[in-house]
Order: structure tokens, then sequence, then C-alpha cells
């Protein structure tokens, strides 16, 4: 007899197709039988060792979010509720091409350095890998829900080339040619990168069309983020597409936004953009996060040129007076490469977490708040904050627009991704509310897209991208990840003053066929598991 069927659900399979009434049977980690109208047929109904009456409820594939930062939260929390709550059952990490694999120890602990903020010092990790597959074999171990891997363009420049702003030496490309394929080899799914990070952002179009060739030839996608979401965002996403399609590498945009003053109103444009290339042939999709602030580090909107060399060369220019200048000159005056080329607005650049314990005053402030209390100008205020704190504060930079937000998530290449920082003690809530927010505000409350649409957007289209051929959909003999939500009560329980609230109305989640969340109650099931890239034949 099989282990489990879900009896009355309200099936909306992620095909974008109607919605149906069905008994759906789980055996084995994947679903075995569906019976459609079943118990108004008056048929046999399916049998099963638990039956979990579904009325009133959804069921659909479970979610993938497309652009996560879990590296190392996946390892650290067992539980991990603020993804597996959300219905989240596949997480794409080795975002913005920065992470921890491939390393050696001298590249470990920069990168650890640079995103202490993304993903907290990482002191109570043991990081006993060096390359992809070790890394991929170490979440085999067992994590809350499963994840795939992208190569970080700029842990592999770092391994290469180091943190100098140059171009990369023929023997060098040659090396990174190399770890990317190995990379590929070992189960990875694409290449990211991070082109207003460094050191990443120090590789030319050549260098990165370079190894996107490696990237598809083992059926991989490039995920950049791209050199400007802000005063030059639609030629940065011309570059993109360009580049990959030169490349001969799928393209997929991360957060593709349309951010700052600058931008305002301006997302048809890029959408016209993206038609004219998908009518042309090009293979492109992209995500987004349901929210206007975006969120990263304090460190990241200084100029690439403060940061050459890596984090302990940064600290040194932030301490010169005569060097500190010149940042604040370049971040309020020029407009920074590292803040998308807009002169920074000190009241939009809210601190959201820091590492120092000490300097939990500033969370929760704008740097405009910061400075007005201690009676001192902003840059003085972030200068002495980005020292004191060695560069670890994160923030959230409101800087989005509603009406940009709503459009882009229309676009049928489309696709969730949270962008979820868990560091700091005030995180964007994108982290802990992505996926109920687009079914509760954008779907039940906004109507901006249809619940059959929605869940097309955050299942089946981010499955494909990933060339996956038995997930993303509600069909028999696919993987039995699955969620069942309520459409008239799902909501994000995260708020920007409440960052870390788990969402309402989805009591149950299986991945591979066993219940994380159960009865809206998170299991101690580790069924997660590292899915592997699958080159073409």
């Amino acid at each position: 007899m099989e282990e489990l069927v879900i009896r009355d659900a309200d099936v909306v399979d992620g095909s974008g197709g109607d919605s149906y009434r069905a008994d759906v049977v789980v055996d084995g980690g994947r679903i075995v039988g569906i019976v459609k109208e079943a118990a108004a047929a008056g048929c046999q109904r399916p049998k099963a060792r638990r039956e979990l009456d579904a009325e009133g409820l959804v069921l659909s594939p479970g979610f993938i979010d497309m652009h996560a930062h879990s590296d190392l939260a996946l390892l650290r929390d067992p539980d991990h509720s603020a993804k597996a709550a959300q219905g989240v059952t596949l997480e794409v990490i080795g975002q913005d091409g920065l992470s921890y694999a491939p390393v050696d120890d001298r590249t470990l602990a920069e990168v650890r350095r640079a995103i202490a903020g993304w993903n907290g010092p990482g002191d109570d990790i043991d990081f006993d890998w060096r390359t992809v597959g070790e890394y991929l074999d170490r979440l085999d171990r067992g994590i809350a829900v499963n994840a795939a891997y992208l190569i970080p363009q700029g842990t592999v420049r770092a391994l290469a080339v180091g943190w100098e702003d140059r171009e990369a030496t023929g023997q060098e490309l040659d090396r990174m040619r190399r770890l990317v394929a190995e990379g590929m080899q070992q189960g990875a799914v694409g290449m990211s990168s991070g082109l207003t990070y460094t050191p990443g952002m120090y590789a030319r179009d050549a260098e990165l069309t370079e190894l996107c060739r490696v990237v598809a030839s083992y059926g991989g996608y490039y995920c950049p983020h791209h050199r400007s979401y802000g005063a030059g965002a639609l030629e940065a996403y011309r570059e993109m597409i360009a580049l990959s399609r030169e490349a001969g590498c799928s393209l997929h945009l991360a957060h593709a936004t349309m951010n700052f003053g600058v931008n305002r109103g301006r997302a048809p444009e890029l959408l016209s953009l993206l038609d004219e290339a998908l009518a042309d042939g090009a293979d492109i999709s992209l995500d987004t996060y349901p929210y206007t602030p975006g969120c990263t580090t304090l460190a990241a909107v200084l100029p690439s040129w403060a940061s050459e060399g890596g984090p302990e060369e940064t600290l040194r220019r932030l301490a010169d007076d005569g060097t500190a200048e010149r940042i604040r000159h370049h971040l309020e005056v020029t407009g920074s490469d590292g803040c998308h080329g807009v002169p920074i607005e000190w009241d939009t650049v809210e601190i959201s977490g820091v590492g120092d314990p000490a300097l939990a005053d500033f969370v929760g402030r704008t740097i405009a708040e910061s400075a007005a209390v201690r009676g001192e100008e902003p840059w003085v205020t972030a200068r002495g904050l980005l020292l004191a704190d060695r560069l670890a504060p994160t923030i959230l930079q409101h800087v989005g627009h509603e009406e940009n937000v709503r459009a882009i998530m229309r676009h049928r290449v489309h696709t969730g991704g949270s962008d979820g920082i868990l560091q700091g003690a005030k995180p964007h809530p994108r982290a802990y509310g992505t996926f109920p927010h687009y079914l509760g505000h954008y779907v039940r409350e906004s109507g901006v897209l249809s619940l059959e649409e929605c869940v097309a957007h955050l299942t089946s289209r981010p499955a494909a991208r990933l060339r996956l051929p038995d997930r993303g959909l509600v069909r028999e003999g696919y993987v039995a990840d699955l969620v069942l939500f309520d459409p008239a009560t799902i909501a994000a329980g995260s708020t920007f003053a409440q960052p870390r609230t788990l969402p309402t109305g989805i009591p149950h989640v299986l991945v591979d066929g066993r219940f994380v969340i159960e009865d809206g109650r998170r299991t101690d099931v580790l069924a997660g598991r590292a899915i592997r890239g699958t080159p073409p034949p």
C-alpha cells in the first residue's frame, strides 16, 4: 500500500493551466497517482497508509527560490524555517559571484571576510571542503530543503587572479576555464557573477564570455548581477544579453529590477529589450522579489577602486583621511560604480545588521538618522561604522519603484527569487516572506497575477531553467516536492518592523515526499540534498 494520499485537493499543477480537484498519491518520494474529481465521480478512491484531508487547500509543486543566500545557513540551521515555512523546496545558491567553492585556504579566508554581511563570518562552520563537488557532498549529509549551486565567478577570479583590477593573463584565464569546467562536472547548474562586487567586477566582457562558453558546453546558464541597476541599468542589461548570445549560453538575470530615481517608470523599456531578444531566439529568464527596497552590504556601495586588493586594503583606505575623502566624493558627488552610478542618498540607506553587538544602536536607522543623532555628516557616520565593524554592516536600500516591480513580475520569463539575506538583527522581510507575499498580496489582494500564473512563475519556470525533468509540476512520476496552502489566508508574516515572522496559511510542505512542515510546524526531517546539474547528452 502507498505511503500517502492527499484527498480532495485543489491542484494548481504549475503548468499555468486551470486548477482541478483530485486525490494525489505519494510513495517512495514521488507522485505515483492523480485521480481527478474522485469524490464527484463516485469511483474507487485510492488508499494509502496515511490520508491527508486537503479540503479547501491548494496543492502545488514546491516553490523554487531562484536567488538565495543560504550557502551557510543550510549548514548552520537544520530548522531553516525561513525558507521551509514559505513552501520553498529548492534554493539556488552561490549567487552574485561570491561563495565558498572552489577555494584554497587563502581565498576562503578572503571570501569569508568579504561576504560576512551576507552569511555571517562562518566561525561556527567546519569548512571541510574546497571544491564544488565537496561542498555539494557536504549538503548531501542532510539539509532542510534542496539546493542547487552556481559557480561564483568572483570567487574563481579571486582564486586564479586575486583581488586586483587588471586583465587576466592567458595562463590565469586558462585556470579559470578549468575551475569552471571542474565545477560544472561536479554538479553546478551554472555560473553567477556580481559585477558591482569585487573582484568579479574587474572581469572584462571577453573574459566573462570565455567562461560562459565553458558553462554552455555543460548545458548550464549564466546568472549575472550585472554592472548597474541604476544610471546604466538598460545598458548593463544589453551588455549581458549580447555577452551571453556571443557565448551561446543561456541567461538568467538576477533580481531584475529598475531602481533609483533615474529609472522610475522605466520597466517597459527593459521588457521591450527582453521581448526583442526573445523574439530573435535568445534564451533568457529572470527573477525578482516582490518588494521595492534592495539589500546588500554597506561596503558594496563603495567605489570599486576602494575595494581593490581585498577587504584589508579597503579598511586601510578607509582609515586614511585623504583616501577616505576621495571615497566620499565618489559616493556623494559623482556616483560610485558600487552605488550603480548614482550619487548616494544617505536617507535611503538603512542599517539592517552589524557584526559587533556593541554597534546595535545603528540597526533600524538610516545613515542620515544616525548622523543626525551623532551631530555629524552622514559620510563620517558611514565611514566610522565600516571601520568599527570591519565591513560587516548590511543595509536596506530604499530605492525601488512599485510600478516597476509589478510590470516585471508579469513578464512571461519571470520567476521568483527572494535574494534573502538571513543575517542581521533586522533583515529584509523578503528572506522570510517572498513566496507567500506573491500569493497573498499580488495574487489575492492586488490581482496582479492569477493564482495559476503565479504558481507557474514559482515552480515550473524555474525548474525548466534548471533543466530538472521531474520537478516543478504536479505530475505522475515527478518528485513529491509539494506545498499545501490556503489561498484565502496565505500571507507573509514578515514585515520591515518584524522581519523574522513566519508566514500564515501554509500548513504542509513536503520535500521528497516527506513532511518538513506539518500542521504549520517544522518537523525534524532533513529531506533536502544537493540537486546536481546534468550535462546534455
